[in-house]
């Protein structure tokens, strides 16, 4: 069982940056892929960014690709989400999930039924 909690969001004047940081708990969190996810008021989930168990490969949605990071401590526990030049269509509630990653691809886990575990999200509001 792992149990995740996102914190970092608020709110942000367009351009600027927010961290989200999601904290794991159990012991094999190396094992596992994290994912990003964000929902906005009246719209599906939507794929933000992944990263594998090592923290060595990433992937992104073609919208943030050059302004958010996804990094990960795996002696913490922890996978932050780094957002820079924030727009307002960023505006969203962003979840972090995870899902052992075995064989996957990072491709294959661009999809939300891939993760098993979620956290309860942070808010993230920018205005323009």
């Amino acid at each position: 069982q792992v149990q995740l909690v996102e914190s970092g969001g608020g709110l942000v004047q367009a351009g600027g940056s927010l961290r989200l940081s999601c904290a794991a708990s159990g012991r094999t969190f190396s094992s596992y892929a994290m994912g990003w996810f964000r929902q906005a008021p009246g719209k599906e989930r939507e794929f933000v960014g992944t990263i594998s168990w090592s923290g060595g490969d990433t992937l992104y949605r073609d919208s943030v690709k050059g302004r958010f990071t996804i990094s990960r401590d795996n002696a913490k526990n922890t996978v932050d989400l780094q957002m820079n030049s924030l727009k307002p269509e960023d505006t969203a509630v962003y979840y972090c999930a995870a899902v052992r990653q075995g064989g996957r691809s990072l491709l294959v886990l661009s999809a939300a039924d891939e993760y098993v575990y979620w956290g309860q999200g942070t808010q993230v509001t920018v205005s323009s």
